[in-house]
């Protein structure tokens, strides 16, 4: 569900819905707040009207604004490291898989809900809690990338780490450029460029105990 189907889910102002959809509506206001004004210049106030909720019904289910961000960084972390693992499982094929952990961190970074600023390039990365869970997630994802590496290759965990982090890295940093640059070039061509160089490095590295890629 996008921020905006959330935010449409308990309209007009009043209605009564289950607490869990209520939450979910909830996060898809305060993810279009924060993306649009940055945590500092974010006000519950701003989060409950965007909602169309009264204040005293946005504390009943985050009793802060930092609650309420983390909240929401845990749920898009979550969604990019299952977007990573759902890319490494879904082909055999490393080349493939290389170009589909690629175009994930794309897909990621180009939903329109804006959610990749959260992860990346979040206002509040002096917070102990926010700055553990964004370093969490991108090693959770190199681990993921890694696990399939040292698999392949049998190089060892701290090698395979080392590829897994540069895979990783480039591919968001890219991605993040991708569209801050507003590039004329076509997603599918953005990552198949990508992969091409990614693949013409890691495919060096033999596949351990077989005889192809």
């Amino acid at each position: 569900m996008t921020a905006i189907e959330q935010t449409e889910a308990a309209r007009p102002r009043g209605t009564r819905l289950p607490r869990r959809a209520r939450r979910n509506q909830l996060l898809g206001a305060a993810q279009q707040v924060f993306v649009a004004q940055g945590y500092h210049a974010a006000a519950m106030d701003d989060i409950a009207e965007r909602a169309g909720v009264s204040k005293p019904v946005l504390y009943q289910h985050f009793p802060g604004k930092l609650e309420l961000y983390l909240a929401l960084l845990d749920q898009h972390c979550e969604s990019l490291l299952h977007s990573v693992r759902t890319a490494l499982a879904s082909t055999s094929d490393n080349k493939q898989r290389v170009a589909a952990t690629m175009d994930a961190y794309f897909a990621y970074v180009e939903d329109e809900g804006g959610a990749f600023r959260l992860v990346f390039e979040s206002d509040l990365t002096n917070e102990p809690a926010v700055r553990e869970r964004v370093e969490r997630v991108s090693l959770q994802c190199a681990e993921a990338i890694s696990d399939v590496i040292a698999e392949d290759t049998g190089l060892s965990k701290d090698e395979s780490m080392l590829l897994a982090v540069g895979l990783g890295g480039v591919s968001q940093v890219v991605a993040r450029h991708w569209l801050a640059s507003d590039s004329p070039v076509p997603r599918h061509k953005a990552v198949q460029l990508l992969t091409s160089l990614a693949w013409r490095g890691i495919a060096g590295f033999p596949l351990h105990g077989a005889e192809g890629h």
